[in-house]
């Protein structure tokens, strides 16, 4: 096959749709194994950028960015156009849920009419957004081969999902082992071997459905089992036991046990949104997935009981919530990123809002929040705190908080992510 000698050659023109995240990383892995690389968004803010060697994902350096792009090994492009030079194509865009949780396709269904009009013989494409079981067969063959084309014969098609961990610096694109199934075995070897020139480990599995699941098993995995100890720790709560002792000594048992921890809530753009995807199929296929949805209620009910934690808190100090000055340190979905998706911290400061609290916030990843009707911009903390405020919630554990002075200023604290461990003070109250 030719696609298969210009792949092992470098010499396949590979592009990626959707400069996010997962998307971006990929490109610049593709450019870094030698291969031309080319990005298309329609955000041309991010194609300016690319173009300009600068980098606005935190995982990728601006020097690599500017690096690939000075020897012409990366470029990015409004302009679908390009896809009729290109002999790879992989799709990451995002896969929101819609206000109903059902799956919203708006954007795959997008980029699959993009390169309807141009696919051509002897080219690879690969689905990475995370979506139901099915996909890839369902929604993106048909409209692919209505151009006429054949799949296994005439063009390629696959889907690999990504498993990108924002801000980890230890797993990263090239050695987090690649999944990929194709619709037929040929199409699986060719999106193997595209993968294998840049990636460490592929992991070839048997159709794109499995594949697709793999990503929903992974993320409904740590969803049930994040919602199990949250359960844990509303009992614990009742039960008047410190639920992070009982964790750290129950990790202590060298096999059958695997420790999860509580938190205000579930963020980001992966585990509180899969679990929905695959229960939506699920129920599509007569199956009603119960498990998975409890987990994913007590889940959603975090927030509500950090809230409740923080009433409390302040009514122990003889004060009301209404009126109150209350400081969240932390509105990141998780430690030492800049992603709001889903952020747990977004559903208590809006709550405390209705409730009448003098909301603010401190987070130097995050210099301003707009989104569910907040209109806040980063206070440093030291400002805040001398300034005066009665309450600080600690939501998000990131490393550049000077927690020794946090404790030792702020007159009250609820600690939801128990990064206050080392500390005994009667103004700390744990989650």
């Amino acid at each position: 096959m030719e696609i298969l000698d210009k792949i092992r050659e470098r010499k396949a023109q590979t592009g990626v749709i959707g400069l996010g995240y997962v998307g971006l990383p990929l490109a610049v892995e593709f450019a870094r194994a030698g291969f031309h690389a080319v990005g298309i968004d329609l955000d041309q803010r991010k194609v300016d950028a690319i173009n300009a060697g600068q980098s606005y994902i935190g995982d990728i350096a601006s020097e690599d960015v500017a690096s690939l792009v000075a020897t012409g090994r990366l470029r990015a492009t409004t302009e679908f156009r390009v896809i009729e030079e290109l002999d790879t194509v992989n799709i990451c865009v995002p896969t929101p849920l819609r206000k109903t949780k059902d799956p919203d396709m708006t954007f795959i269904v997008a980029s699959v009419g993009e390169i309807k009009k141009y696919l051509h013989k002897d080219q690879l494409v690969i689905l990475e957004s995370t979506t139901y079981p099915g996909t890839t067969e369902e929604l993106v063959l048909p409209a692919l081969e209505e151009s006429g084309l054949k799949v296994g014969e005439d063009f390629y098609l696959a889907f690999s999902p990504e498993r990108i961990d924002p801000g980890n610096k230890q797993y990263t694109t090239k050695n987090i082992p690649k999944v990929v199934g194709g619709i037929t075995a040929r199409c699986t070897q060719v999106a193997k071997t595209l993968y294998e020139q840049s990636i460490e480990t592929v992991v070839p599995v048997s159709s794109t459905r499995v594949a697709e699941m793999v990503k929903l098993l992974e993320n409904t995995f740590r969803s049930v089992n994040i919602g199990l100890v949250n359960e844990l720790a509303l009992m614990s709560d009742k039960l008047k036991v410190n639920v992070w002792e009982v964790i750290d000594a129950a990790g202590s048992k060298p096999f059958g046990f695997m420790p999860f921890y509580p938190g205000p809530g579930l963020g980001g753009h992966c585990i509180p949104i899969d679990p929905f995807y695959l229960g939506w199929k699920a129920r599509m296929s007569g199956f009603e997935p119960r498990f998975i949805e409890l987990a994913g209620q007590v889940n959603e009910s975090m927030p509500g009981f950090v809230v409740e934690k923080i009433t409390g808190a302040l009514n122990g100090d003889s004060k009301s919530v209404r009126g109150s000055k209350v400081h969240i340190l932390g509105v990141a979905y998780k430690r030492n990123v800049s992603d709001v998706r889903e952020s747990p911290a977004l559903h208590v400061l809006k709550m405390l809002q209705d409730k009448g609290a003098l909301v603010s916030y401190s987070d130097s990843h995050v210099p301003e929040l707009t989104e569910d009707g907040l209109a806040l911009t980063h206070v440093p903390v030291r400002e805040t705190l001398e300034a005066g405020t009665d309450c600080v919630v600690l939501l998000t554990d990131h490393s550049d908080f000077n927690y020794s002075e946090i404790v030792h200023l702020a007159p009250l604290i609820v600690d939801t992510r128990n990064a206050l461990s080392d500390f005994i003070g009667g103004n700390i109250v744990r989650l």
